[in-house]
């Protein structure tokens, strides 16, 4: 039975449903993100206020590169014995100079 839209009557109310199903379930995961996310930073920010700095970065949440000393580039060869030296992006920093700290995950805090 059509009820002038070409569309049969059970399979609209089957559509319909669906819709209602998906849309409450993406309603659900988004004010679940949105909860945990706001929980995680509210739990990150009471941590912070109490906790003491990072001793091996200083706080900062950075040191200088330990495989470049800083210089953002790397001598390397692939050969064992090098007939050739090429310079190279550092792949620990990235040409940055800087490392994030492994210590405190460049938060700045233990």
């Amino acid at each position: 039975m059509t009820d002038g839209s070409g569309i049969p009557q059970p399979v609209r109310r089957l559509a319909s449903a669906a819709a209602f199903l998906v849309g409450g379930i993406v309603t659900l995961s988004l004010a679940s993100s949105i909860t945990i996310r706001s929980l995680q930073s509210f739990a990150e920010a009471k941590r912070k206020k109490s906790a003491l700095p990072c001793k091996v970065c200083q706080g900062k949440g950075f040191y200088p590169c330990k495989l470049c000393k800083g210089n953002s580039t790397i001598e390397w060869s692939p050969l064992y014995d090098p007939i050739v030296i090429s310079k190279c992006l550092c792949p620990t920093c990235e040409g940055n100079r800087v490392q994030r700290c492994l210590n405190c995950l460049g938060k700045g805090y233990a």
